[in-house]
């Protein structure tokens, strides 16, 4: 089960590899929410977003290869099922937390899973809610209070502490139990070419620091710094009851109905609503015009990026950031990228951009 939705899925599929084999490849419970990089609509998608689903149960659909999201909404879902050899089926949140935890008991009697993993990149499920650095706690507290509901074993593991630039890694040390794993260059095979186009920048940073990456990246459109270290790529075992009893938001939402209600609770309990940050910002990408995409004007601005991100100790930077910082939009960003893959291939990290130490000419 991914609890955030996104690259949560991503490194899920790594993760199953790493742990389980590539024979019997895991159904992964997932969102399709993509931010507004990827779907220019507010909030997590649900069944009647997309075309093509296939039932696994009544209430759990299957996002399949072929599946299409119903415009405008975006997702990354459908790609991910062509590419990888999971299957990924869909969380609705429209039922709050108790919807949840009856899609998942659906899944587990239909499938008997031999296991039940909760996967979070970056660790911000293990909050209290009152961090000031926290910025995305609904859908991670909506999956651990199904998940604390379901009369089946569920075991929660963290990957790569603080890499989703929320609670840094120090402050989770003491929150965390056994090391389950360290990923390595091979398991990040696994996802074969998924993160040179998905925009995820936690599991970038992952499965990054899995191929021996280490330095400052730079991330988001607040252009967060998060430390690329050997304990990035680490997989860490934290105890579920423990992470529902510290997680204020999730025990008020584990009876919500709706996610209009799930929602409310963010608001009076972490002081906001990432949705409604979702929802400002489309409101904001609708009323400006997105720079238009000339290659020396680009690379020009690019220039100018990297010597201001070079003063701030920044080593490394995410496609999504770049896009960003540079004035493009969601759909710019694959031009963009090709762009500088052509202009400055030694620059690339896979799937990271690295800073250059010096000024180098762009053309």
């Amino acid at each position: 089960m991914a609890a955030g939705g996104g690259g949560d899925a991503v490194a899920a599929a790594m993760l199953d590899a790493a742990l389980y084999g590539s024979d019997d490849p895991s159904v992964i419970l997932t969102y399709a929410w993509d931010r507004l990089l990827i779907d220019p609509v507010p909030g997590p998608r649900g069944p009647a977003d997309f075309t093509d689903l296939r039932h696994l149960t009544p209430n759990v659909f299957a996002v399949p290869g072929d599946a299409q999201p119903i415009a405008p909404a975006g997702s990354t879902l459908p790609r991910l099922a062509a590419e990888l050899p999971n299957t990924f089926a869909l969380i609705d949140p429209r039922h709050g937390a108790t919807g949840i935890a009856h899609q998942l008991e659906e899944l587990l009697t239909h499938l008997k899973p031999n296991s039940i993993d909760l996967l979070d990149v970056g660790g911000d499920i293990l909050a209290q809610g009152d961090e000031p650095t926290l910025k995305s706690p609904l859908g991670d507290a909506l999956t651990l209070a199904a998940c604390c509901q379901v009369d089946a074993p569920v075991r929660l593991l963290i990957a790569g502490p603080g890499l989703d630039g929320e609670i840094p890694a120090g402050d989770l040390r003491d929150r965390l139990g056994a090391l389950v794993c360290t990923l390595t260059a091979e398991h990040t095979a696994a996802l074969g070419t998924a993160l040179d186009w998905h925009p995820s920048e936690a599991t970038a940073m992952l499965a990054a620091t899995a191929r021996g990456v280490r330095g400052l990246c730079e991330v988001r459109d607040a252009g967060l710094p998060v430390p690329l270290t050997d304990e990035g790529p680490s997989v860490y075992e934290a105890d579920l009851d423990e992470a529902l009893s510290r997680n204020e938001l999730a025990r008020a939402i584990a009876t919500t109905t709706t996610l209009d209600e799930a929602e409310q609770h963010s608001r009076d309990i972490c002081g906001f609503s990432e949705i409604d940050y979702e929802r400002n910002k489309a409101a904001w990408l609708s009323d400006h015009t997105p720079a238009q995409l000339d290659p020396e004007a680009a690379l020009s601005r690019l220039d100018q990026f990297e010597a201001d991100a070079r003063t701030r100790g920044i080593t490394h930077t995410t496609f999504r950031r770049i896009t960003e910082a540079l004035g493009f939009n969601g759909a710019q960003r694959q031009d963009l990228r090709d762009l500088l893959l052509t202009s400055h291939p030694e620059q690339y990290e896979a799937p990271l951009w690295r800073i250059t130490t010096s000024t180098s000419p762009s053309t």
